[in-house]
């Protein structure tokens, strides 16, 4: 393969890239495999050693949207061994920056459904494989940390990678607003958000939150619905259970059909978990878990 065709292959998938932020997940997951069946088809024939490096590097990109979208849509077997194939071609690559990012992007999967342990262990790897390279990766990796660390009641951990994930961050690229694999402030904000809602930090995680919806003028996408998931439990930590629920529902009524994806409702039911059980009997919590209950044609 020559470079120009390359070239023309990451023209591409930068496409998608840019796609997958407001792409429902089942239509990208399809464009996604289109894609990489083409370059893994080139991968059959022998090329040089820094074509074969490219086209490791382009495999590690599309399986970790693909796992990512897989996730979103609940997958959860399917998304895992697309995370593991997205590490081994980042490792075959040779690409320090795109090791790490893999392993921070799939260090999503367990911390949104366990163990913790693996999500921090994940983020942390890959915060050491950049040590001495300050990257908007690095500040991802320090951000994804901190969340974990966050839900799993670690809180001196937590601030500590919060502090490194600012300063990091602060002396970084961020790279371009509109690709999935950059991390610009809405993304940092979004992980700040989740570290202090979980640390008990009601108000300081209610600002965060309506700044980073200030950068998100407009856009569908999960991240926005994310974010109004955790200021309902925000405002169900500071007791104002109905605004709560109302919140949460309303959220999750806005996303277009296709985009109300197994995540999306496994957020939303994580407002309720954040009462207590005796407190989830009134109207707006009655009516939240009846929505959420309905089959998704009848939501």
């Amino acid at each position: 393969m020559t470079p120009n065709q390359l070239d023309l292959i990451d023209e591409r998938i930068m496409w998608l890239r840019q796609q997958y932020l407001t792409c429902a997940p089942k239509p990208m997951l399809r464009a996604l495999l289109t894609e990489l069946g083409e370059i893994h088809a080139l991968t059959a024939d022998r090329q040089p050693a820094a074509v074969q490096s490219r086209l490791s590097s382009m495999i590690a990109i599309l399986s970790t949207l693909i796992a990512d979208a897989l996730m979103k849509l609940g997958q959860l077997r399917q998304s895992q061994a697309w995370y593991a194939t997205a590490r081994t071609a980042a490792d075959d690559s040779g690409n320090v920056g795109l090791r790490a990012r893999v392993r921070v992007q799939a260090a999503m999967l367990p911390y949104y459904y366990g163990p913790l342990e693996t999500a921090v262990a994940l983020a942390r790897e890959a915060r050491l494989l950049l040590r001495h390279r300050p990257t908007a990766t690095g500040a991802f990796a320090a951000a994804a940390e901190a969340r974990a660390q966050a839900r799993q009641g670690n809180a001196g951990s937590a601030e500590e990678a919060l502090r490194q994930a600012q300063e990091i961050f602060d002396h970084t690229d961020r790279g371009r607003e509109d690709d999935a694999f950059s991390f610009p402030e809405r993304r940092l904000l979004l992980y700040i958000s989740g570290a202090l809602t979980h640390l008990g930090q009601p108000k300081r995680a209610m600002a965060v939150q309506q700044q980073a919806l200030r950068l998100y003028p407009g856009e569908l996408g999960i991240d926005p619905a994310l974010l109004r998931f955790e200021e309902a439990i925000c405002l169900a930590h500071e007791h104002c259970l109905d605004e709560a629920f109302d919140l949460a529902g309303s959220t999750y009524l806005s996303l277009p059909m296709e985009h109300r994806t197994s995540i999306v409702g496994a957020r939303a039911r994580n407002v309720l978990e954040a009462t207590p059980q005796r407190m989830r009997t009134g109207r707006k919590a009655r009516e939240l878990g009846e929505l959420l209950a309905l089959p998704a044609s009848e939501r």
